[in-house]
């Protein structure tokens, strides 16, 4: 039995939500006007990469990662050399020493504000 095609763009990653696409391409926009231009961008089967040296940003369908995000369109994350306890903050992983991934669910584009801008430069410059 065949196994369906890796997504090798936004759109067929969310093509079953067209919520999740505006998140997705509203927070490419948001990645692109806080960044430099020395951001790559990769589609993987679960997420949209934003990636510098290493990754430093994603934006993902809730059913492609973890459960309890099934209620909303998209989930950007972000890595830190820090953890932020902000109540926007989801949920964090801690997978190495010097790295905190942080969760935040976005309903609507509008919700990628100064704050989510903010977080992504410092993510962005962490990973020099």
């Amino acid at each position: 039995m065949p196994t369906p095609a890796t997504p090798s763009t936004p759109e067929e990653l969310f093509a079953h939500s067209p919520a999740g696409l505006a998140v997705c391409r509203a927070f490419a926009d948001l990645v692109a006007e806080v960044t430099g231009d020395d951001v790559e961008t990769r589609t993987t089967k679960t997420q949209v990469a934003f990636r510098r040296r290493r990754g430093f940003a994603f934006v993902w369908p809730p059913w492609a990662g973890l459960r309890d995000h099934v209620d909303v369109p998209a989930v950007v994350s972000f890595v830190l050399d820090r953890e932020d306890r902000s109540p926007r903050v989801k949920q964090v992983a801690h997978p190495t020493s010097s790295a905190w991934t942080h969760h935040v669910e976005v309903h609507d584009p509008d919700e990628l504000d100064d704050q989510v801008a903010a977080w992504v430069r410092e993510a962005y410059d962490a990973a020099g």
